[in-house]
């Protein structure tokens, strides 16, 4: 009996102490999405009714980038469907996020038509990298859709549809750092994104407690930002684009990231008056177009607060511009949150041997199945 009752006491004790951490790790997510909201909304060009409207697809968009690798496409498990191509339902929508041209946001969403349609599926939204589009994906969101998900594809802000020429995004970036009155690094596709979850989670085929989100560099970026800034992203598997900004600054690691969207720095550093681009310009234009995404934004911040939800990122080991050193403390505390969440096996983290800032078929390979893990009905864990 003595022992039946030490074990019932350690056991409550035990089951305080993850209650009580969970409590934590919740309340700090919270403030978290409230204040980056509040980031979010200070910017808005002006509210407007959710609407999404049928459009025609886009033969031509502005950016006609490279195809991706054959082995990173066939990495993506593709069911053996006999004319898969007419087997797909493809839909072509613009969906309304805000006011002004750039609150039109175009969707490619690809799905089987064989399924019942009272059947509400599990759904998977693809983020594209810089200087890409939504077409570029289509491989992506077909082998998606052949294994029963809703795939979603979208052009980020001042890319495919949304931008009107090839230089639009680095225009809107400097425009940015000038005017201070849009975010276009980030932050505004976020907003999207958050729209876009409103809209999914209002689909009668779209199960709502199931939809994951990926991105590849500036798209993984865009995932791990939506995640945490937006629970009904249930899972979610950045690849090559998780990075600690604020390290960057601090060990002069700055360079590769900076020159991927260099002529804003290069107009920011003619701005304040200096030679060459240095740290304090690196801070300011941070600070400017994507306020906060050097400090209480930072991965060390916003990684953790996806706890519980599964979360999987991949970077290739040598990549300059999300360097392994500024990962050291958001891993530490991601791995802190998901323990206090009674949820270690939904975080995970790998660091491809010899890769720099490039997607491979491992990691395209793996995130595909840390979403049928977690999202295929049969496989639904508590999380």
């Amino acid at each position: 009996m003595e022992v039946l009752v030490k074990n019932c006491i350690l056991f409550l004790l035990v089951s305080n102490l993850l209650i009580t951490g969970a409590m934590e790790t919740y309340h700090e997510a919270v403030d978290f999405r409230s204040e980056f909201l509040r980031v979010l909304l200070s910017r808005r060009l002006g509210q407007v009714p959710l609407v999404a409207e049928s459009s025609k697809p886009v033969e031509n968009p502005v950016f006609q980038s490279a195809i991706p690798s054959t082995a990173a496409l066939e990495s993506c498990p593709k069911e053996p469907i006999d004319n898969l191509k007419d087997m797909l339902k493809e839909e072509n929508i613009h969906l309304h996020t805000e006011a002004g041209e750039q609150g039109k946001l175009p969707l490619l969403i690809l799905s089987l038509k064989e399924k019942k349609s009272e059947e509400r599926r599990p759904a998977v939204v693809f983020m594209h990298g810089t200087s890409t589009n939504k077409e570029w994906l289509r491989p992506w969101l077909e082998a998606y859709a052949s294994r029963g998900y809703v795939a979603i594809g979208l052009d980020s802000r001042y890319h495919g549809e949304r931008a009107d020429s090839k230089t639009a995004y680095q225009d809107a970036l400097v425009s940015s750092w000038k005017n201070g009155n849009t975010m276009p690094f980030i932050f505004d596709t976020v907003w999207d994104l958050i729209k876009l979850a409103e809209y999914l989670t209002q689909r009668d085929d779209i199960d709502p407690q199931r939809i994951g989100i990926t991105g590849i560099s500036l798209g993984g970026m865009h995932a791990w930002f939506a995640a945490a800034a937006d629970t009904r992203y249930s899972v979610a598997a950045p690849l090559i684009g998780v990075q600690g900004f604020r390290w960057a600054i601090d060990n002069d690691a700055w360079q590769a990231r900076v020159n991927s969207i260099k002529p804003v720095f290069e107009e920011a550093r003619i701005d304040m008056g200096k030679s060459e681009i240095d740290k304090e310009v690196v801070e300011k234009v941070w600070d400017r177009i994507a306020p906060g995404l050097a400090s209480k934004f930072d991965a060390p911040y916003s990684v953790p607060v996806i706890a519980p939800r599964p979360l999987y990122f991949l970077n290739g080991a040598e990549d300059p511009r999300c360097p392994l050193g500024g990962l050291v403390v958001p891993l530490k505390r991601a791995k802190k949150a998901y323990k206090k969440t009674a949820s270690p096996g939904n975080f995970k983290f790998v660091a491809e041997d010899g890769v720099g800032h490039t997607v491979t078929s491992f990691m395209i390979k793996e995130s595909s199945d840390w979403f049928d893990k977690f999202l295929k009905q049969g496989n639904m864990t508590s999380h």
